[in-house]
């Protein structure tokens, strides 16, 4: 019990980390997505690497450590870049919402991984939240509906992300190792975009993606630590206040206005989480007061 509320709030403070990162990242303005997501992975690369060095930590992994780690970087990175895109091309809370599907995608792919069995009800609410997903993406022959695709293959590759942390996390594997790792992995992918596109960026931009750096180092750490703690399906509707956290900077800020559809998109992906959320809690009371 104790785990499962240091996971909730673990998940609520990478929801407002991340979506200082979103925006800090939107307001960078017109610089490469992969320039962008190398900024990104930079400051949680090095602030890993302190924390190994400070608490002595090993970064040598086991043999059945290795597919996870190199899923959870490949996989990870892919979502970032994704990310990063939609973030430029959609509203705030749009972007962040088609890439908070993950938690639906995490337990799909929980269920392939880690063996973690997800009951007909479960199902039911990932299908449920897929529907609520039409409603942003709009399917269309128009750019909107691309831009909003790969928004959500954003939302795929960090839901099988998060299923490899918490796979590794079950292993014995420390946080900030899978944080070094995931950086440094996306470092070196998106340094030769740099190298051979680089794109000139004012101070003021390169401090927004300093922060936006600030904003993925405590998400990161954060979200890794919360998923290691306690399983997706305890935790994840939670992550869902990040929804909220973006809506207002885009709205504060950036004047950013969801319409209609993208709202009861956000409904019903929220809806079925938390429903899906609530009868999981009714189902383990019940099964307490059962054993007693």
């Amino acid at each position: 019990m104790k785990q499962r509320h240091q996971g909730i709030l673990l998940i609520l403070c990478a929801g407002l980390s991340f979506s200082f990162m979103t925006f800090f990242v939107r307001l960078s303005g017109d610089l490469p997505t992969m320039q962008k997501t190398f900024f990104r992975n930079l400051l949680p690369a090095v602030f890993a690497a302190i924390s190994l060095i400070r608490k002595g930590e090993k970064i040598r992994l086991k043999k059945e450590n290795f597919l996870p780690l190199a899923c959870r970087c490949v996989f990870g990175t892919a979502g970032v870049i994704c990310n990063f895109y939609a973030i430029d091309k959609l509203n705030l809370s749009d972007a962040n919402m088609l890439n908070k599907l993950s938690p639906f995608f995490a337990i799909i792919f929980s269920y392939f991984i880690l063996k973690e069995k997800a009951n007909k009800f479960e199902w039911g609410a990932v299908v449920v939240a897929f529907i609520g997903s039409l409603f942003i993406i709009k399917p269309s022959f128009q750019m909107e509906f691309v831009y909003a695709l790969i928004g959500l293959l954003g939302g795929l590759g960090a839901g099988i992300a998060y299923t490899c942390v918490r796979k590794l996390g079950k292993q014995g594997v420390k946080g900030s190792v899978i944080v070094f790792y995931f950086s440094i992995f996306s470092c070196i992918v998106t340094a030769p975009y740099l190298i051979f596109s680089y794109s000139p960026m004012t101070l003021k931009q390169l401090i927004y993606l300093m922060l936006a750096g600030l904003g993925a180092t405590g998400g990161q750490f954060c979200i890794t630590a919360a998923y290691t703690k306690a399983p997706a399906k305890d935790i994840s509707v939670f992550d869902y206040f990040q929804i909220l956290f973006a809506a207002m900077l885009g709205f504060f800020f950036l004047d950013q206005i969801p319409d209609w559809l993208s709202v009861i998109g956000y409904i019903i992906i929220i809806g079925s989480a938390i429903f899906k959320w609530w009868y999981i809690k009714n189902q383990e009371s019940k099964a307490s007061l059962e054993k007693k």
